[in-house]
């Protein structure tokens, strides 16, 4: 039955096959997929159960013919008599596998779309906590659910399954739930819903811009509203590899989501969980198109250097720093220097971590040793930069003193 359900319908043959993974480039480092259906999925959705596909009339069916083509049927009317029985068993045959697609499709979506529980931290109240250190929500229910995805993995990755017909049921709100799905605590289920979204972006063409647009949407949110998000990880997996099948020239729309999502992406406290994820992302942009490096390297250092934490500095100077790095600043140390020095020299002043401020100190110096003209030049800068903020913030404060003078006399 199980066969009969996935090779129900047959698609047009292609000149490149969809389930091919050079579609998909190079994954990113860590839980890459190697196309096995084996594989570990994480949590829950948000939305409630959809409903199956667009119904559709009698008399527009179509069967799959033993080419793996699809063939219209004519309806009954316009075919002689004696040929009217066949037609009509041909007919049925087709309408019962649409039934069974629609069927199961519904049976999957009313199984694995549902509302996820509250999150460790809202469970406790402690919004505070470091997401690192939470106990992940493992879900009960998960030796049910693994059959309803592996059901529906083995349903988008086959070879019969025709992107037409399919595209019926797999439509953008049914990838808009599966998208909310990553918010699952469960690693599992992570794992299956991040294959078979990425299944699902290499095989149907149509629903490209949406999944970007919709991943994108949820990069805003968790930079600029929650900063909670347990799938960040699994989403930068798959754009890593949607990345590397970028043609060049580079679009602007995807200059334009290095710039608004990928670089933002560091701001946030757990950047730790998705670091090395990001990092393949901007270098598969930097490797594409060597000009954004320029980009990446303004807007990136100033967030990385004023917000600098332990734990980053680690990072960086421990593991980053090699012959190779160094002499890379060395090279645009004129375009690195001017942007991290206030915050350099501001760490070194007033920074509570001895160890912060101990690295700090060896970056100046390293600095200062490869060109001392230039940090001549920028620490003048620096103090002059300093001396018009101190004026600004005494006129500021005379100015107020002054409107209070004078809200005491009329008063």
């Amino acid at each position: 039955m199980f066969k009969k359900i996935i090779k129900g319908g047959h698609r047009k043959p292609s000149k490149s096959d969809p389930n091919d993974s050079s579609l998909y480039g190079h994954g990113p480092p860590g839980n890459r997929n190697s196309g096995s259906v084996n594989v570990v999925v994480n949590h829950a959705s948000r939305a409630g159960p959809i409903s199956a596909g667009p119904n559709s009339g009698a008399s527009g069916i179509a069967v799959a013919t033993p080419s793996g083509t699809i063939e219209p049927l004519p309806p009954l009317r316009d075919v002689p008599v004696a040929e009217r029985q066949n037609l009509f068993i041909r007919k049925l045959q087709g309408r019962l596998q649409r039934l069974v697609k629609e069927e199961m499709i519904r049976m999957i979506s009313v199984n694995i779309f549902r509302c996820l529980p509250p999150a460790s931290h809202e469970n406790t109240g402690q919004e505070n906590t470091d997401p690192e250190e939470e106990e992940p929500c493992l879900e009960p229910s998960w030796p049910h659910l693994q059959l309803v995805y592996e059901l529906l993995l083995r349903y988008v990755v086959s070879s019969d399954t025709d992107t037409k017909v399919a595209k019926r049921y797999i439509d953008h709100s049914f990838v808009m739930k599966l998208l909310d799905l990553f918010d699952s605590e469960d690693q599992r289920e992570r794992e299956y819903l991040k294959t078979i979204l990425h299944r699902i972006y290499g095989k149907f063409m149509v629903h490209r811009p949406f999944i970007r647009k919709a991943i994108n949407n949820i990069f805003y949110r968790f930079i600029y509203e929650t900063e909670r998000h347990s799938g960040i990880g699994e989403l930068l997996e798959i754009l890593g590899s949607i990345i590397n099948g970028f043609a060049l020239p580079m679009k602007e729309e995807h200059k334009l989501f290095l710039v608004r999502a990928l670089i933002p992406l560091h701001k946030p406290k757990p950047i730790s969980i998705y670091h090395q994820q990001l990092s393949y992302c901007i270098t598969q942009f930097v490797e594409k198109d060597y000009k954004l490096a320029d980009t990446v390297i303004r807007d990136r250092l100033p967030a990385a250097s004023i917000a600098i934490t332990f734990r980053l500095q680690n990072e960086l100077f421990f593991c980053g720093i090699t012959e190779h790095i160094v002499s890379l600043i060395a090279q645009n140390r004129t375009v690195i220097l001017p942007i991290i020095f206030a915050a350099l020299e501001k760490n070194i002043q007033s920074h509570w971590n001895q160890a912060v401020h101990g690295l700090t100190v060896n970056v100046r110096k390293m600095f200062m040793e490869m060109d001392a003209e230039l940090f001549d030049e920028c620490q003048r800068q620096h103090g002059e930069g300093e001396a018009r903020a101190k004026e600004v913030e005494e006129q500021r404060e005379l100015t107020w003193k002054r409107l209070a003078d004078v809200a005491a006399q009329n008063g």
